[in-house]
């Protein structure tokens, strides 16, 4: 089908179609004078509804204009898919293999040199590799993934303007590749609501403990004055909207249908937040993110662009 505005078809975008200055796009006095972040691609964000995981990212990146768009002849990616959990991919714990996948073949048409997959996993990483799916995925189509759970691997940084995690272990691989592709899935978390891109940042560096006893929130913001990920993709196909982030079961899912790709990672998180029923502003480290004028939540002040196939 051609591109259709979500509102025509449910509730379910109408959250991210509706972006007034009445229901979402209002702007604290610290950001009367914020300039939106440069984007790269057609659109500052692109929203797609489908019900074919795979075909939808292909549309997405049709719309924004080519993975060329970040990813240039002989270049390194990295990319960071929610590898977290030993579950199988009908769980929805972890970002779904086919994705994964798909997103390596686009790097690697684009010309990349290498295309590396890693997590820091929270269970064995063996095994949360294996049972995720996305090991067989991404080799499969052409990538090798790393482990993420050694800390030989892990080098310090700093984090200037941080407010409270101002220094942290980055995996090497974050630091030794080009471009950083961040493919999260959208879940609840019990500790943060959501977990979606910016939150999936904590799984490239090594000390996790400390952002949760040192003020979650405001870490998972410093964090992002280290280094955004160059392209973010989230997983909103099958999101889980309790017992986040391992889950219980399948009864633990919601059906959503729905693809985001942006180079902006506080307007992706918005509007993801958005589709998982939440308000934006209601998620600390969203609130944190705006008022460090790291991003703005104002979607209104976006160019979206949204498909239904």
């Amino acid at each position: 089908m051609d591109r259709r505005n979500f509102l025509k078809k449910g509730a379910l975008y109408g959250a991210v179609t509706g972006l007034t200055a009445g229901t979402f796009g209002r702007v604290t006095p610290a950001l009367a004078g914020l300039k939106p972040d440069t984007t790269k691609g057609n659109y500052d964000l692109v929203a797609v509804r489908g019900d074919d995981l795979p075909a939808m990212f292909n549309r997405a990146m049709d719309e924004m204009g080519g993975m060329s768009q970040w990813v240039k002849p002989g270049q390194t990616v990295i990319v960071k898919p929610n590898i977290g959990w030993d579950v199988v991919p009908e769980r929805a714990a972890n970002t779904n293999p086919q994705l994964v996948a798909e997103v390596v073949k686009h790097c690697l048409e684009a010309g990349a040199r290498r295309v590396t997959v890693f997590d820091h996993t929270c269970d064995n990483w063996q095994r949360s590799y294996s049972n995720s799916g996305i090991e067989d995925a991404v080799r499969e189509a052409g990538a090798r993934i790393v482990p993420g759970n050694f800390e030989r691997n892990y080098r310090d940084v700093s984090i200037p303007g941080a407010l409270r995690l101002k220094e942290a272990k980055v995996h090497e691989q974050i630091i030794d590749n080009d471009v950083l592709i961040n493919v999260p899935v959208l879940k609840h978390h019990s500790s943060t609501t959501v977990t979606i891109a910016m939150k999936n940042l904590m799984g490239i560096v090594w000390d996790r403990r400390f952002w949760h006893r040192s003020d979650l929130h405001q870490c998972i913001a410093d964090f992002c004055l280290y280094r955004k990920p160059d392209l973010n993709i989230v997983d909103a196909m099958l999101v889980m909207t309790q017992n986040g982030p391992r889950g219980t079961s399948t009864s633990d899912l919601v059906r959503k249908n729905s693809l985001l790709v942006s180079s902006d990672i506080v307007a992706i998180d918005a509007a993801s937040t958005m589709i998982f029923g939440a308000q934006p502003s209601d998620v600390g480290y969203l609130r944190i993110a705006e008022e460090m004028q790291i991003g703005s939540l104002d979607l209104s002040r976006r160019n979206i662009q949204r498909v239904y196939m």
